[in-house]
């Protein structure tokens, strides 16, 4: 009887499994629901926005008419920053932007056109800072690569140079593109979780629980077709020796 409650409970562990991996499915059916709701609502967003990528006739990614401009761009993201941006993703037969890497492209071009910028600086008088002089008049200032925190705010020509190239609307424009990014990329992952973890182990799971569960049943029956043989034999050779049948089954 021992043997016999130990494979019962062999099928009550397949049921769980089962209970469980449908609990996982179940989840995985609800977050890839919320996932793709996300993904639609990102696509629709940025196509109100109607922001595009250009190209030239051979496909490669342009900036301002230029296939140079478009690589320094792509320079400054891959070499400079070490994103891995996946070039399969910028995509000359879809061009509005709608993926991280082309997102990731957009952010470059913003933070390129400002690192390489140039900027007008009018000193209505004369100043000396730090033993030199600078002469009143208009000054035209290249940013020569230089990020917010690089340039001496007070400077007489930095100064300037930074609040004018690194302006609000440049900062809004790069944490806009930056939390598209990683929404896209948090969606994806809900998305990509979803089937590979919840409802691929949740049906792993499930059918593990079904195997092991069947199982269970039908080494129990053994169990207990094996206990009835035993008594069967018992009678048997008790009516050989003699022994009532009745008494034999008592």
């Amino acid at each position: 009887m021992t043997q016999i409650r130990k494979l019962n409970l062999v099928s009550i562990a397949g049921l769980v499994l089962v209970f469980g991996g449908l609990i996982g499915i179940t989840l995985g059916i609800y977050l890839n629901g919320k996932a793709s709701d996300g993904l639609k609502s990102l696509d629709a967003v940025y196509a109100a926005q109607a922001r595009y990528m250009s190209y030239d006739d051979d496909g490669n990614f342009t900036d301002r008419g230029t296939v140079e401009g478009g690589n320094a761009i792509l320079s400054l993201i891959e070499d400079d920053w070490a994103f891995p941006l996946d070039r399969g993703n910028l995509d000359p037969n879809d061009t509005l932007v709608n993926t991280p890497d082309e997102l990731m492209v957009q952010y470059g071009t913003i933070s390129y056109h400002t690192l390489h910028g140039t900027q007008t600086v009018v000193l209505d008088e004369d100043v000396e800072y730090k033993g030199e002089f600078f002469a009143a008049g208009t000054y035209e200032v290249p940013v020569d690569g230089r990020y917010f925190s690089d340039l001496d705010r007070s400077h007489p020509l930095e100064g300037p140079v930074r609040n004018q190239a690194w302006t609000p609307l440049a900062f809004g424009l790069l944490g806009n593109l930056i939390g598209g990014m990683n929404s896209d990329y948090q969606a994806g992952m809900a998305h990509f979780m979803s089937w590979s973890i919840f409802m691929g182990l949740g049906l792993m799971f499930s059918v593990a629980g079904a195997f092991i569960t069947v199982g269970g049943v039908q080494l129990d029956r053994r169990a207990r077709a094996a206990v009835e043989d035993k008594v069967e034999e018992k009678k048997v050779a008790q009516v050989g020796i003699g022994i009532p049948a009745h008494a034999a089954g008592d």
